[in-house]
């Protein structure tokens, strides 16, 4: 149960999010990932203590930082001193993968930028998360995701409802999403090890990741000159690709993309079969013409009956698309959240298990457990430097 990664070491140099997440689903998939940490320990730590949870015990102090760092081992070196330097660079000597978000003027401050790695262990594939890339003049600008993934790529923008302001990200969104490509990259370049015996540098940003999560709206843009208009509820052209209120205030989605399969199903949902001649609503020209009523008629249906009873409602038609729009708590209680694999069950150190999201990916030929929670701070210095006096 080691995971398709069984074998890969990893050495991890990442602050807060998008590094430490890369590394998290690299040690999910079964690689030995070493987390090198400064003496005061990654900044992530802290996340808890800034959540305003109170610590109850270990697996309560900062959940973040549980979810994106169980299953590594953790040494504590400082890269200040030419000691921490040296034990650093053993350890990458007989690595597969370096991986990091430091900004890479400091890591050329402290030798570990590609050049030098690579130029001792050419075999390395170097993993390397920035903020803006690695390339033009804001290369070494600092960034968190909510500049460079959800600001600056143009995510916040068009979420924002003309004459409204920006929405707040949630907490790792982009770091997240940066770090799972990061290790699919690095997947990527070990494939190709495998054929040219040689590592490389693999890179990804929190800007490019913000693109490409935009890339409907910014490729449409790119190619026509045209920005796709930002939707308003209340006058959404398709009125069958809209979110509505039940009696018991409930929220749902209809997901009706393509309007002639699934307009009939849902004038059979809201018992309205003459919609499906009237001139206003018949077509989806008429729809989008008409959408302010159709929308104003469509909340008055919806507001009758609550959302358990129009589920088993839109149960009866297979062409009615839709989700419920859950809380957190609806996610937990939420029985295809399970059955999907959603929840993984991590051993603690007291013999018990920790229920945590699991990384959305799953391996059925060489399945993987998540062998241990988040290490304690310098947890493995003894056992690591050990190791290296070994080899």
């Amino acid at each position: 149960m080691a995971g398709p990664l069984e074998g890969i070491r990893v050495v991890e140099l990442g602050v807060w999010v998008a590094g430490p997440a890369a590394g998290g689903i690299l040690a999910d998939w079964g690689a030995d990932v070493v987390k090198i940490e400064p003496p005061d320990g990654d900044p992530a730590r802290t996340f808890g203590r800034m959540l305003g949870i109170s610590p109850q015990d270990r697996h309560h102090v900062s959940p973040p930082f549980q979810m994106d760092n169980r299953g590594k081992r953790s040494v504590v070196l400082d890269l200040a001193s030419d000691d921490g330097k040296a034990r650093a660079q053993a350890l990458l000597d007989g690595a597969d993968v370096f991986l990091t978000n430091i900004r890479t003027g400091a890591l050329r401050r402290i030798g570990l930028d590609f050049a030098a790695v690579a130029a001792a262990n050419p075999r390395l594939v170097y993993g390397l998360i920035t903020g803006y890339g690695a390339e033009g003049p804001d290369a070494d600008r600092p960034a968190y995701d909510v500049a460079a993934f959800w600001a600056r790529s143009g995510l916040a923008h068009l979420l924002t409802r003309p004459g409204e302001t920006p929405p707040f990200q949630r907490g790792g969104m982009g770091d997240h999403m940066a770090g799972m490509t990061l290790a699919g990259a690095i997947c990527a370049a070990l494939v190709a090890r495998t054929r040219t015996g040689a590592g490389q540098l693999v890179t990804t940003s929190l800007y490019r990741q913000g693109a490409y999560t935009v890339s409907f709206d910014l490729n449409t843009f790119l190619i026509t000159g045209h920005a796709i208009a930002i939707g308003q509820r209340e006058t959404m052209g398709n009125p069958c690709m809209n979110n509505y209120t039940a009696a018991d205030g409930r929220r749902f989605w209809l997901v009706g993309l393509q309007g002639d399969r699934h307009w009939p199903a849902l004038c059979a949902c809201v018992q309205r079969p003459d919609w499906l001649t009237d001139e206003r609503f018949a077509t989806g020209r008429a729809r989008a013409t008409n959408a302010g009523e159709l929308i104003a008629e469509l909340d008055a249906i919806f507001a009758a009956k609550t959302l358990d009873e129009w589920a088993e409602i839109f149960a009866a038609q297979p062409d009615l698309f839709w989700s419920p729009i859950n809380s957190m708590e609806d996610v937990i209680a939420d029985e295809q959240f399970h059955a999907a694999g959603g929840v993984v069950y991590v051993p603690d150190a007291d013999g018990g298990a920790v229920p945590m999201v699991a990384t959305p990916a799953d391996f059925h030929g060489t399945p993987n457990e998540v062998r241990c929670s988040a290490p304690e701070l310098g947890e493995h210095t003894a056992e690591i430097l050990d190791e290296l006096s070994h080899r």
